[in-house]
């Protein structure tokens, strides 16, 4: 399958600009351009769209006219300068930035940092987070996640609002600031990815409705109406979606896409459009010559997303393992509310180390039914895992960071059972220095009546939690900026500990082939229920790693046959035993036996084979 040009919007082409449009609810187009030369000009229907060379230029405004009587902006828009209700603008398509010698990254060479560009930097735009670049390469992250940049109403948003799946938003630096943004990051040796919305639009600014059927009252999802990807006058949508995907990796030259929450696309067509989206993405990728990369977010365990075609699958690239981390933060919080009620104790994490999803099949007692399909045969690298996101910090009702909840050691455990997992990992931002603002839910609307709504669906949502106060009032600018992050927190005291902590881990990653190596089958896993301790051996290239964790808080005696032999220290988060430091465990000899800390992690590598004298 070749994959498509942006063949909708306004492209500038030689005589003018080629308007293309959507519209089979309209008989009759026009475009109108904004200017002192300009005028309406009427579309030529082919099909159910309306296009033709119209005498504009780069830097026009303009607007749809739908039967002479609805004056709409262009849903293909590729920039929204004056915001969600304004005109459309006509800009230049190419991508000028200079990215040196990128040639793109392996997937298993992907360790993600999720950002919130308004809140990354104080200014809160592109070009802002550019001059972060440098500290992001230092911590050792070889992606940037970034959260949707589709433009939203208002200025501030988490991004899941937006209404213009093309035009990236213009508080931000809008599309000239984006390019820029990719281009430095190539430059920097850092991939990019795009979170992106397909499951649904926001509630403000969308004029979708009057071009054709873009929704449909089939499906009910929790964000308003589902998008119709399978029923009568679908082409056009599924087009309009899949030309998104691939406008992204044409005309900005993202490293691949993040799906956000695709248990909200329903299409029950023979062609699933998640299937025929990313073979799209990637025959895009084998054109430009460089990879591209389609993961999923999904609450649906189901391991068809990244089961290839040839088997039944959809092909996707990866998808987010949410049981990771709800096993890990029960574990070491205790809190078991909510969804958090499937898990809890240690074996879910230790089956989660082993297999990834923990609800395999099993019965869930949050959704009252059984739920999942096991993931032990997809490969490590085809799962991500977190001990932190957006989602699993912003939707609690202060959006408080689990540094409130976990004591250094504790904290250190976390990142450690993430980043020496077989898993592709991700990191939220400020994460790695315990980072003190919340990322509480926050919006910029412009009509009062969906304020008030959105105010009182979030109060609405923690009523439970009623005696610790109300959430912070989402559409006030003081609850968004209480989530600017501020990374030179990581100079002062514990949370430089954390921060040199987080750079040790990755920086054993990157360099040990068996921790840089996802793949079970050079991996062993050893469990004990009792002492909550959990060890895991890595091989790979005539190496041998261990990885011991404690999920107590009491100090744990290694003793043989789980260590023995001559090891070295690679790492001990309690500092008890320096790097580098060789030690001989023997089994006749108790005083060889090392002790791990309470919530403790100790990494060895193995010197010489086991043995049990």
């Amino acid at each position: 399958m070749q994959s498509l040009p942006l063949d909708i919007g306004a492209t500038p082409v030689a005589g003018g600009v080629n308007f293309r449009v959507w519209a089979p609810a309209a008989a009759q187009v026009e475009v109108e351009i904004v200017s002192a030369a300009g005028g309406k000009f009427l579309l030529q229907q082919d099909g159910d769209y309306f296009q033709g060379v119209v005498a504009a230029a780069v830097g026009d405004d303009y607007w749809y006219w739908l039967d002479g009587k609805l004056r709409r902006p262009d849903p293909a828009s590729r920039s929204q300068p004056q915001g969600v209700h304004g005109p459309s603008r006509i800009i230049d398509p190419t991508f000028p930035g200079n990215e040196g010698r990128w040639a793109g990254i392996a997937l298993d060479a992907c360790l993600f940092y999720e950002l919130h560009i308004g809140t990354f930097t104080p200014a809160g735009t592109f070009d802002a987070a550019i001059d972060r670049l440098v500290y992001l390469r230092e911590l050792g992250v070889t992606a940037l996640q970034i959260m949707p940049v589709a433009q939203f109403p208002g200025e501030r948003n988490w991004g899941y609002d937006g209404v213009y799946p093309f035009a990236p938003q213009e508080s931000y630096g809008g599309a000239a600031g984006l390019k820029r943004l990719v281009a430095a990051c190539h430059q920097q040796g850092l991939a990019i990815f795009l979170d992106v919305v397909y499951n649904h639009l926001g509630p403000e600014g969308n004029y979708l409705h009057a071009f054709g059927p873009y929704f449909t009252d089939r499906y009910r999802t929790p964000w308003g109406d589902a998008v119709n990807f399978d029923g009568a006058d679908s082409d056009g949508v599924r087009h309009f979606f899949i030309a998104n995907a691939c406008y992204w990796l044409r005309e900005y030259h993202f490293d691949g896409l993040r799906l956000d929450a695709v248990h909200g696309i329903f299409d029950f067509s023979a062609r699933h459009i998640l299937a025929e989206l990313t073979e799209a993405v990637h025959a895009l990728a084998a054109e430009r010559g460089w990879p591209a990369y389609v993961i999923a977010e999904s609450d649906l365990n189901d391991p068809r997303l990244v089961i290839d075609h040839r088997h039944g699958g959809y092909g996707l690239d990866a998808q987010w393992c949410d049981d990771f981390h709800h096993a890990l933060r029960t574990l070491l919080t205790g809190d078991c509310s909510g969804y958090f009620c499937d898990f809890g104790g240690f074996p879910p994490l230790v089956k989660s180390f082993r297999a990834g999803f923990v609800m395999a099949g099993d019965y869930s007692p949050y959704r009252r039914r059984r739920h999942g399909a096991s993931s032990a045969e997809i490969p490590p690298r085809q799962l991500l895992v977190f001990s932190q996101n957006h989602d699993q910090v912003g939707n609690r009702m202060r959006g408080e960071r689990l540094s409130e909840h976990l004591t250094l050691s504790q904290l250190q455990l976390a990142a450690a059972t993430v980043l020496l997992s077989p898993y592709l990992p991700l990191l939220f931002m400020g994460e790695e220095y315990a980072e003190t603002a919340p990322f509480p839910y926050f919006i910029s609307h412009g009509d009062p009546e969906l304020v008030a709504a959105v105010r009182q669906g979030r109060n609405d949502e923690f009523l439970q939690f009623a005696w610790q106060g109300h959430p912070p009032d989402p559409q006030a600018e003081s609850t968004f900026l209480s989530a600017k992050i501020d990374p030179t927190q990581r100079q002062q005291g514990e949370k430089r500990s954390l921060f040199t902590f987080y750079r040790e881990l990755i920086r054993l990653r990157r360099e040990y082939p068996p921790l840089a190596n996802l793949d079970r089958a050079g991996m062993e896993i050893i469990a004990d229920a009792d002492e909550q301790l959990l060890a895991v051996i890595r091989r790979a290239g005539g190496d041998e790693i261990l990885c011991l964790f404690n999920y107590s808080d009491q100090g744990r005696v290694l003793r043989p046959p789980l260590l023995a032999g001559a090891l070295q220290v690679l790492l001990d988060s309690a500092g008890h035993s320096p790097p580098g430091q060789n030690i001989v465990v023997a089994s006749a000899r108790p005083e060889t036996f090392p002790t791990l800390a309470p919530f403790g992690v100790i990494v060895y590598r193995q010197l010489s084979p086991a043995r049990g004298e």
